[in-house]
Order: C-alpha cells, then structure tokens, then sequence
C-alpha cells in the first residue's frame, strides 16, 4: 500500500514528516497514515510537471494513446485490488465498490481512442484574403481535485483526458480517501506515463496546498469536483490568475413520476438514482415528486424494496448498503430528517441513526414533506428519499427547477413524446428519461446553473485540457 506523496516518479514523505490518518468507516479504525503534502511539496510538483509536460505534449497522440490503453489494461487486471481499497477507505458496499472501479477503468479505454482525434479547421477567410487555420493546442499544467465519494472513477475521469490532451497533472485526492488515488497512481506509473507527468500529493492543508498552486505562474487549468460551496472559493481564487477553470459541483435532482408511468420500472429506477453510493452522489435523486394517482403505489413498493437492503461493512459480498463516510455526515443526514419530521413529514421507513461502532444510517423513506423543509432545499448526501405529491405538470416542472442547483433531473412517464417535452424543460445538465442512471465515458457529464462549469467525459472532456490557436495563413 502507498502512503506517500508521488512527485516526478517518485514515492517521497512530507518535507516536514507530517501525515493523517485514514480511516474505515465500517470499523472506525485507522487504516494507514499518509503523507500530508506542505506548501512547498505541492509547488515543488508544479515545477516538476512543468518540467516533464514538454515532452509529454510533444509526443505523437498515438504514442500518449497507446500508454492510456496499456494503464486500462493493468487497471483492469487490478479490479479487485482496486475494489478493496475503494471498500475500506469509503465504505460503499461491494456492488457499489465494483460498478465505481469498472466505470473508472473505462475512462483510459475511452480516451486511449480520443487522444487520437484532436480535431482542427481550415476555411476561407469572409473576405477571401486569407486561410483560416485553427488547431488545438494542450493547455498545460493542470491541478486536480477530487472528493471523496468516487475514490478513483473522480481521478480517472480526469486524468485519463488531460493525458490524453497532452497535459501533466497534480491530483489533490480527498483526505477521507487518498489511498485508491494513489494506487492508480502507481498503476498508471507502471503502464509507461513518464516521470512527472502525473503527480499525486495528499494533504490535511486543502485549502492552503491548492491556493498555492493555484497561484504558481505554470498552472493553466484546474478541474474541480465537489461542494458548490467550496467550488465558489476555487473560482475566486482561480480569477487571480486567470485559470481556465472546470467544475463538477453540487446536485438536488428531482425525480419525476407522472401518472402515466410504469411504477415497477420507476422504483427500480429510484432504488438506482437515489442508492447508488448508498446516496452519497451528486447525482442522487435529492427529491421524489409522485403524482398523486400513483402516489401510494410507488410509496409502498419503493419503501418495501428500500427496507429489504441489507446494511453493514462494504467488505461483505451480500451487504448492498454500507457506511456513510464519516461521522459528520451521519449528524447532517440526521439533522435533514429531523427537520423535515419536526416539519410534519412522516417516517415510513428508517428515520434515524443506526448507533455503535461504524458510520451507518439506515435506508429511509419519508412522506408528506412540505416544501419549506431543508430536506428539498439541500443536497442530501445519504440513503433518505423525500416523496413529494403532485397533480399538475407545470407545478410539477416549476418545483424541480426551484433550485441553484442543475446537474441531472430523472423523470419516468410511459408516452415518450410527453417525457421528452419535459426533459427539455428541466433546468439541468443531465436528463436520466425511465432510467435511474446516465453516467457514460462517453457522454458529456456536468451541469447547469451552480452545479458546475464545462464537462467531463465524451470528447468534450478531453477538450476541456486544449486551448484553441488561430492561425492566419495566405497561401
């Protein structure tokens, strides 16, 4: 297991010694102590990735292209392995732990193929005085930051683009969860990136190593997931640099079901949208908008099939629901519920701490949630669904988009030309249209409103790494 900071190919402690440890939320015990990198580690892995991205940006795209291709291969020979440390240091359940890495891996294969397409132009001037030449140019030096609910598919997902673009890398992975980082890291040393191309430097002092870099001279681009909060501080500090900036922030997506929509197939849809990393996912469905007609029929499926998930350590093959994270998350959870049951909601199933060792919250339903609760207002971050009636479409429509947030919406209905009318009326990035999931290598991911800047995945993902040079040519 690696446990120190990773610059210029390199494993190498703190340049103070200092470390934190990390921990299961399953058993509350500490799992290893990492390297906590200093203000001087990071700015030392800015220079050497400066140093390094030269002749990275300058290799042929089919030689970037073959060394992602072989980092898919060994990640892939290394599921399990990467499956486990996603479990102890994150706490999902097995299913969960399996669908991350897999979705993760892809990302290499995905962008082994794209970093080949790097598309340009070339077209006649207006006024036919010249040639209009435009090609795409690697942006350079980039800082990742990663959260901690997908350990590697939030690394990967931007790695594997920015290599493929061309770009040297910084990842700062979550404290709650560097270990998995720092595993692919190693993974994707051994498939030949060369020395200093990606760097990997935990840290205690977030704010302090990222505001460092982020002011460094060399840094061009900083691609960020996490918190809408935290993402704002990040946009202050990019301005004073002027640095391209990428964010994947906040969600609070509603999940529609209309009168005409097949109940067994929403609820399957629901079990995925809403307990997919046990709820811990900025795409979880946040807030169950049910029309009336169909309103006790979904509750009392959907409530049953949430109350038959097994609960416990991720580790164990039958569990499909582990630990939340850590214990603050625990309090915030059960701080939503009790204000949306002090509101007048009512506890059809869960509802409360599960108490002992371990950082679990049981799979909770609640019904009549008024719209003045937190709970409709706030990102969840957990295994609670709120179900909200309604009768009327444009109210319906009205209230998913009352929010700042934007990234994904879910909406099931049985006409497809009604389902698609609304899709296009909800205020979001992302469209899950009688299916609970839609995160793709291949589609562009990211959102509205505050819920993020740019996209991920796709082709556009790897354009988010290249900058745009015009040149006018006479010839």
């Amino acid at each position: 297991m690696q446990t120190q900071l990773f610059i210029g190919g390199q494993w190498r402690p703190a340049s103070d010694g200092g470390t934190f440890p990390v921990t299961d939320p399953a058993t509350e015990e500490t799992i290893a102590e990492v390297a906590s990198a200093t203000v001087d580690d990071v700015l030392e892995a800015v220079e050497v990735a400066e140093a390094a991205g030269k002749e990275w940006a300058a290799r042929a795209p089919r030689d970037r292209a073959e060394i992602l291709r072989r980092a898919w291969q060994l990640l892939t020979e290394r599921q399990e392995e990467i499956t486990e440390y996603i479990i102890r240091e994150n706490g999902k359940a097995m299913p969960d732990a399996r669908g991350e890495t897999a979705y993760a891996i892809e990302f290499f294969r995905w962008y082994a193929e794209e970093t080949v397409r790097n598309y340009g132009e070339i077209l006649q001037a207006p006024s036919g005085d010249k040639r209009i030449v435009v090609m795409q140019q690697p942006i350079g030096v980039s800082v990742l930051v990663t959260p901690w609910n997908f350990p590697a598919a939030m690394a990967t997902r931007k790695i594997a683009p920015a290599l493929g673009a061309g770009c040297p890398v910084i990842l700062k992975p979550a404290s709650d969860t560097p270990l998995t980082a720092l595993l692919i890291a190693d993974i994707v040393a051994q498939a030949g990136v060369p020395d200093g191309v990606v760097n990997v430097v935990p840290s205690r002092s977030s704010g302090a190593v990222v505001s460092a870099m982020l002011h460094h001279p060399a840094v061009r681009k900083l691609s960020f997931t996490g918190s809408t909060e935290v993402g704002r501080v990040l946009l202050k500090e990019a301005a004073d640099c002027v640095l391209n900036t990428s964010m994947e922030l906040g969600g609070n997506a509603p999940f529609l079901i209309f009168d005409d929509a097949d109940v067994d197939a929403a609820v399957a849809g629901a079990m995925i949208a809403k307990m997919r990393n046990g709820g811990e996912a900025c795409t979880a469905a946040n807030r169950f908008y049910v029309h009336d007609k169909v309103a006790n029929e979904f509750t009392d499926k959907f409530s049953a099939a949430m109350k038959r998930l097994k609960m416990g350590p991720g580790l164990d093959p039958e569990v499909e629901l582990g630990p939340m994270v850590n214990r603050a998350a625990i309090e915030d959870i059960d701080g939503l519920v009790q204000d949306a049951t002090g509101k007048g909601s009512e506890v059809v199933t869960g509802g409360a701490p599960s108490g002992g060792t371990g950082f679990f919250y049981p799979p909770t339903v609640l019904s009549c949630v008024p719209n003045d609760s937190s709970i409709l207002k706030e990102e969840i971050f957990g295994p609670v669904a709120p179900i909200v009636t309604f009768s009327d479409d444009d109210e319906v429509i009205a209230h998913a988009n009352d929010t700042e947030y934007g990234l994904i919406a879910y909406l099931f209905s049985g006409s497809l030309s009604r389902g698609m009318a609304i899709a296009e009326r909800l205020e979001a990035g992302m469209i899950g249209l009688n299916r609970g999931l839609v995160s793709d290598p291949a589609a562009p991911f990211g959102g509205v409103k505050q819920s993020g800047l740019g996209r991920e995945g796709s082709h556009d993902g790897m354009m988010e790494y290249m900058e745009k040079k015009y040149i006018g040519v006479e010839w």
